[in-house]
């Protein structure tokens, strides 16, 4: 029987992606990856329930190291990262593929929706999006063909609701929890709070607009990102939005709402699809973890690029992925540069 490590987190996709990995004859071994909060024990009911193996494994240094401390310098930095990009490829899977190794497993799993397929013109395997409202491909752009070559998305092509009725049927304690919105190392949600108290708050500073004219005090440019309209305790005759941080001068900048831009560079490219691609190409671009893509020429060099928009774009935050699409295929994706 082929063996198969499964990130069980407690919720509800990951029972069911249990569940469906054994009708499909698997021996499902479940691991809780323990973050140092929370508790394992909705996973380990879990797996009892489903009557598959389970263990913790701890990645909490890891996950410190790799993830915690970089979304809190790039805060402090005028970024705005995406931290569930940096975990997948540096903390998450490696730390599943570990244990899949240690017991003789070939493929490991997790609960995300989204789908893989085999391109047999390049050997490659493709990362697809999931063609419900619950894609979750752009979280997992991040991804090495070591790593997608061994994984499997059980939940690809379903929707939630589908997903919630099936764990019902099987009489899963887990089928009515809700789901977790917020960062796992953050759960209440205050992550400026956060990084205030592992680096001490910065100062306050200008808001300046376009022309670097004064309109009033913000408070620490931790509490901001590029492309934010609300929450800015600006009263002015016009809508404003947050259109540049500039860490040296202590300001954020703030542009009317309409004003747009067309061109961003991208860094730290992983290319998926493509193999080292040389020449501009058309895609539809994500720049956030949304439904919304924006046509755009993509002009290559390495892993690095230009994304040239077809319609100028309320301005994308740096530290964000921005993720290349052709159809359902992710080409690649990699983070926005300051520009």
């Amino acid at each position: 029987m082929e063996k198969v490590v499964l990130g069980l987190s407690g919720g509800v996709d990951s029972a069911v992606s249990a569940s469906l990995l054994k009708e499909k004859g698997f021996e499902v071994h479940g691991v809780f990856l323990d973050i140092g909060l929370g508790s394992p024990e909705d996973a380990r009911a879990a797996a009892e329930k489903l009557g598959i193996g389970f263990e913790v494994v701890r990645i909490a240094d890891k996950l410190d190291r790799m993830v915690c401390r970089p979304f809190a310098e790039g805060y402090l930095s005028g970024k705005t990262p995406a931290p569930c990009i940096l975990c997948n490829p540096r903390v998450k899977f490696p730390a599943l593929l570990n244990a899949a190794d240690r017991i003789g497993a070939r493929y490991v799993a997790t609960g995300h929706y989204a789908r893989t397929a085999y391109d047999e013109k390049t050997g490659r395997t493709l990362l697809l999006k999931n063609p419900s409202r619950n894609d979750q491909s752009y979280m997992l752009s991040g991804l090495t063909q070591d790593i997608l070559s061994r994984v499997i998305f059980p939940l690809g092509g379903m929707e939630k609701e589908q997903t919630r009725k099936i764990a019902q049927r099987l009489g899963l304690p887990v089928a009515s929890k809700p789901d977790s919105m917020e960062i796992c190392f953050i759960p209440d949600g205050d992550y400026a709070g956060y990084i205030e108290r592992r680096f001490g708050a910065p100062p306050p500073g200008n808001f300046v607009d376009t022309e670097g004219k004064v309109l009033g005090l913000h408070r620490g440019i931790h509490r901001y990102t590029v492309g934010q309209r609300r929450g800015l305790g600006i009263s002015a005759g016009e809508r404003l939005y947050v259109s540049k941080i500039d860490k040296e001068r202590n300001e954020i900048v703030l542009a009317p709402v309409g004003s747009a831009v067309k061109v961003i560079p991208v860094k730290e490219i992983n290319w998926i699809a493509l193999v080292n691609p040389q020449e501009p190409f058309r895609a539809c671009v994500k720049v956030r973890h949304s439904r919304t893509e924006y046509p755009a020429l993509v002009t290559p060099s390495g892993t690095t690029a230009t994304v040239s928009f077809d319609t100028p774009l309320r301005h994308p935050a740096p530290g964000q992925a921005a993720v290349f699409y052709e159809g359902d295929v992710v080409l690649g994706g990699g983070e926005i540069d300051f520009y």
